[in-house]
């Protein structure tokens, strides 16, 4: 005879990767506004701008958009790969960790 599916314990499961998961996009996400130095706005010039962006239908705006965002990747990710030379990684590691707090407040 088959073992009986234990259903509530999986989607207990699913449910804290899901919550997990949710927790790792807001804190890139967060990352990502103090990368950029868009920690510098007011949250409401941070929203409106992204509000904005959001309704941009215009395809030669978002173009020009995404061609920048690429580049600041590509930018942030020729210094990291050579900042290991520098200095150890756990240094940039520290950061990120200090930034949560940083982030909870500027969003309260």
């Amino acid at each position: 005879m088959r073992k009986p599916r234990d259903f509530d314990a999986e989607l207990k499961a699913l449910e804290d990767k899901a919550r997990e998961l949710k927790a790792r996009k807001v804190q890139q996400l967060g990352e990502l506004v103090i990368a950029t130095g868009a920690d510098s706005l007011s949250a409401e010039e941070l929203a409106g701008a992204l509000v904005a962006l959001g309704e941009t239908k215009d395809a030669g705006k978002r173009e020009a958009w995404a061609k920048r965002g690429t580049a600041f990747f590509q930018r942030q990710s020729r210094r990291s790969a050579s900042a290991p030379d520098r200095d150890t990684g756990g240094a940039q590691t520290q950061p990120g960790g200090g930034q949560s707090p940083s982030s909870g407040t500027g969003a309260a």
